[in-house]
């Protein structure tokens, strides 16, 4: 069992000196979730050696509005304010603007940045993000999205700059969960989670920025996280909608890991080989799960079990030489070449100093406390690393760093704090929320604690969230016929970097130390009034 919340004594001495940094001292554990009171908003409680600053929220002007998006955290889509008890939306009428909630970010310190206004300096330190919602197109159907860029430097008439809302075709963007910086071809590289309309685009720093869908070359699918290695292959976390099995809670494994393997780095819109994640099981035969038995079975329970490794190995699910470079469902193709499904996988990162030989990502699990599946199945998702002996080795295995149950579940962003200490946020979801009576947190995990045998992971919360009055009344609206907006505040965009634009600075080349050389520490409360926060020292 994971000792949640139980450090004392040697292994919190150990862990806060490991963490320590010229930058301030290392956070402590908070002992307690914030308890969710129906119709109450409560504070954020962080560590306290840590504070919360606000860079950017949701009621901020943009500097260079446009008919639909004129705010960092609102659409231009309300209608109508109708906020009387029983009142639900219907076509042509909203109870609130869409909130387009701003998701992960990625900090670049650049020089020569330009903006909306041709005479203002915008500094050198800059946040980019997609936003994961917005407006549907003609009140139904498929979201649009945007992408913003927070002038770190700037006064607040400059703060938030608008790059994008429509690509190079004039198409309106999808909504934006992922987000990384490829300096190989000096790109950002946004990812789309809606199934088989999702993808990769990749946009231009300029402002208007250029932004190009390339899911001809990778595939489209629920991709969310993103990161490149030291060799410029791309590794693609997929988060897509669950299908739920028939007679139960529990919920049927189904998105990938995906591995894309560029022609040529300087341009990835040349294609290349889309390659899925196999998990070989103990009997020797890939791990897949086409019923409720496989779903209860013994492979995904060895899966979650500590100190049990299997092998894996990449299997080419589409090459653009030989199958073209039409958009394709990449869902479909790891499904028909037998690659392994995870539950709700979502975020992944580089352990730093290791080489990019150590991948690290989460699994959100079933979001509810009724599964069937339970600790030992996976019903409260997990974090796995999967191990190689090279970023572009065809083999490798995978082992479970920590295991959810029903306090601590709903894994989603992750981020290296220091070289041994993994940040894990929450992302449970409003019905988690309820049955377990807390909302979100974001812990710290202690690598260096041996995980064979009965042995587990430190488990630090530095971050217990609370919920904003702003969510606390969409919660509320929740689960109305036509309301759009999400209750609760989520936990996202958990981001450590020193703003390093060079491929020495892709995050997993460096070990970090936050709040020293220039490394610094930011995460968005979405949802509510969508604040992005950086965390700085208390003192």
């Amino acid at each position: 069992m994971i000792p949640w919340g139980t450090i004392s004594g040697g292994l919190l001495a150990a862990s806060v000196a490991g963490a320590a940094s010229a930058g301030g001292q290392a956070p402590s554990h908070v002992e307690k979730a914030v308890p969710m009171v129906s119709g109450q908003s409560a504070p954020t409680v962080l560590a306290p050696e840590l504070k919360a600053r606000v860079v950017a929220a949701g009621a901020m002007r943009l500097e260079n509005p446009s008919t639909l998006f004129a705010s960092y955290g609102y659409a231009e889509d309300h209608k109508d304010l109708v906020a009387a008890p029983g009142i639900v939306q219907w076509p042509g009428r909203t109870i609130e603007k869409t909130k387009t909630e701003p998701d992960k970010n990625v900090y670049l310190v650049l020089d020569g940045q330009k903006g909306a206004d041709a005479g203002y300096d915008y500094g050198r330190r800059f946040l980019f993000q997609g936003h994961e919602s917005g407006p549907a197109k003609f009140l139904i159907g498929p979201k649009m999205g945007l992408v913003t860029r927070i002038n770190l430097d700037a006064d607040e008439p400059h703060r938030i700059t608008l790059m994008a809302e429509k690509d190079a075709a004039g198409i309106p963007l999808p909504p934006f969960d992922g987000i990384t910086w490829y300096p190989f071809s000096q790109r950002l590289l946004l990812t789309s989670e809606v199934g088989n309309l999702g993808g990769v685009w990749q946009a231009t720093l300029d402002v208007p920025s250029k932004v190009e869908d390339i899911s001809g070359a990778l595939g489209r699918g629920g991709y969310e996280g993103i990161q490149a290695d030291s060799d410029g292959n791309l590794w693609i976390v997929e988060d897509v909608f669950e299908i739920t099995l028939s007679g139960g809670k529990e919920k049927r494994p189904y998105g990938f890991i995906y591995r894309f393997v560029p022609k040529d780095r300087g341009d990835l819109a040349k294609g290349g080989r889309l390659q899925a994640l196999q998990v070989t099981g103990g009997n020797g035969n890939p791990v897949v799960y086409n019923s409720r038995e496989d779903v209860l079975g013994p492979e995904i329970e060895a899966l979650h079990t500590y100190g049990v490794t299997r092998k894996t190995k990449w299997v080419t699910i589409h090459d653009t030489d030989s199958d073209g470079m039409a958009p394709f469902d990449a869902n479909a193709a790891a499904h028909a070449q037998a690659a392994t499904p995870f539950k709700r996988p979502e975020n992944g990162v580089f352990r730093p100093g290791k080489g990019f030989r150590e991948f690290y990502f989460s699994e959100t699990g079933d979001t509810n406390a009724d599964s069937k599946a339970g600790v030992e199945k996976g019903g409260f998702g997990g974090v796995f690393v999967i191990r190689q002996a090279a970023a572009s080795a065809d083999e490798g295995e995978i082992a479970l760093v920590l295991r959810g149950d029903k306090e601590h579940n709903g894994f989603d962003n992750v981020t290296f704090w220091s070289a041994d200490e993994l940040m894990v946020a929450e992302d449970a979801g409003d019905r988690m929320h309820h049955q377990r009576g807390t909302f979100d947190s974001a812990y710290l995990i202690d690598l260096r604690v041996d995980h064979g045998g009965a042995a587990a992971p430190i488990a630090k919360r530095i971050i217990a969230q609370g919920r904003d009055a702003s969510a606390t009344v969409d919660a509320g609206y929740h689960g109305r016929i036509g309301f759009q907006n999400d209750g609760d505040n989520e936990i996202t965009g958990i981001h450590v970097s020193d703003g390093d634009p060079t491929a020495a600075g892709l995050l997993g080349a460096k070990v970090p130390t936050p709040f020293a050389d220039g490394w610094r520490v930011f995460y968005t409360q979405q949802h509510g009034d969508n604040i992005t926060f950086e965390l700085v020292p208390a003192e």
